[in-house]
C-alpha cells in the first residue's frame, strides 16, 4: 500500500490558501481533496464559470464550480495552478507532487499473437483504440463522480497494480493501467459508483469484454476482459448494480477483473480514488 506524505499535504494546503487571505470570493480556490502524488489528483471548487490551469491544460468548473485534474503516470515534482476567475482574473499557485517508484511484473504464458499482433487485425486494433479513447473522453453533468462514495468493484486479490511496467512473454508492453482483481469467471462485476454506460463493447483485441462507465465530470470507469455484458450503452446504473461478469477474454492468463480509471482522459489510480473514498 503506498502511503501519501502528510506533512506535504499541509504544505500544498498552506501553499494555496495561505495568500488568499483578503481575496474576494471571486478569486477564491478552495482544495477539497487531493492526492498528490503520480497518479493522483486534486478536486477543486471555484466559482462558477471559472477556469484552472494545470500542465497547460484548461479545465472548466462545472455549474456547481468543481472540477477534478489528473495528475499523470509521470507528473512529480513542483507545478504550478492557475485559476482564472470569469473576469479573467488570474491566480497561481504552488504544489508539490510527489514521485512513486513502479514495479515491474513479468506475465508468461500470454497467447502470443495477442503480444505482437499480426498485421492483418491492425487496423482493427486501431479502430478499437479509438473507440475507446473516445469513450474514457465523455464529459457530461453528473455528479456522481463526487457526491458518492467509490466501492470495489469486485472481490478477491490484487493480482495487479496502476503504473507497472509490464513485460509480456518477455517482451516490454504499455504500463497496467489499472488494478487487477483475480476472481473465476462469472464472478459479478459491480458499478463502483453510479454513472451512464458509454461503451459495451463484447470482444475487443486486447482488452476482450469491456465496459466504459461515465461518472461525469470527465471521470470514467473502464471494466476488462469481461465474459459477459449486462449493461448496453446510454444504461444509467447506480452503485453496486451488476454490470458484467469476470472472464479471461483479450489479452490475459487467467480470469480476473481490470478495473482502470480515467480523468479527463488521463490515466489515474483507482486505488488513490477508492482509498480517497
Amino acid at each position: 500500500m503506498m502511503l501519501i506524505n502528510q506533512k506535504r499535504i499541509v504544505l500544498i494546503f498552506c501553499l494555496l490558501f495561505t495568500s488568499f487571505v483578503g481575496q474576494s470570493t471571486a478569486n477564491l480556490m478552495t482544495v477539497i481533496q487531493i492526492q498528490p502524488i503520480s497518479g493522483g489528483y486534486a478536486i477543486i471548487q471555484a466559482q462558477p464559470g471559472s477556469k484552472v490551469l494545470f500542465r497547460e491544460r484548461n479545465y472548466a468548473v462545472d455549474e456547481q464550480g468543481f472540477v477534478a485534474i489528473p495528475f499523470g503516470r509521470e507528473v512529480a515534482g513542483l507545478h504550478e495552478i492557475t485559476l482564472v476567475d470569469r473576469d479573467r482574473t488570474e491566480r497561481t499557485e504552488a504544489i508539490w507532487i510527489d514521485t512513486r517508484s513502479y514495479v515491474i511484473q513479468r506475465v508468461n504464458g500470454v497467447d502470443q499473437s495477442r503480444v505482437t499482433p499480426p498485421v492483418s487485425v491492425t487496423d482493427r486494433i486501431t479502430a478499437e483504440a479509438v473507440k475507446v479513447n473516445r469513450a474514457r473522453s465523455a464529459m457530461s453533468s453528473l455528479q456522481f463522480w463526487r457526491e458518492q462514495q467509490f466501492i470495489r468493484p469486485a472481490p478477491g486479490p490484487v493480482s495487479g497494480v496502476y503504473g507497472s511496467q509490464r513485460f509480456y512473454n518477455g517482451i516490454a508492453g504499455s504500463p497496467h493501467w489499472g488494478i487487477d482483481y483475480a476472481a473465476p469467471t462469472g464472478t459479478k462485476v459491480i458499478a463502483p459508483a453510479g454513472g451512464k454506460v458509454v461503451l459495451a463493447e463484447a470482444d475487443l483485441y486486447f482488452s476482450g469484454g469491456t465496459i466504459v462507465l461515465d461518472h461525469g465530470g470527465g471521470l470514467t470507469s473502464s471494466f476488462l476482459h469481461l465474459s459477459r455484458l449486462l449493461v448496453k450503452p446510454g444504461d444509467i446504473v447506480e452503485q453496486g448494480a451488476v454490470i458484467g461478469l469476470v472472464g479471461a477474454t483479450g489479452r490475459v492468463t487467467g480470469p480476473h477483473l481490470d478495473w482502470r480509471m480515467n480523468l479527463h482522459g488521463e490515466r489515474i489510480d483507482a486505488a488513490l480514488w477508492l482509498q480517497a473514498q
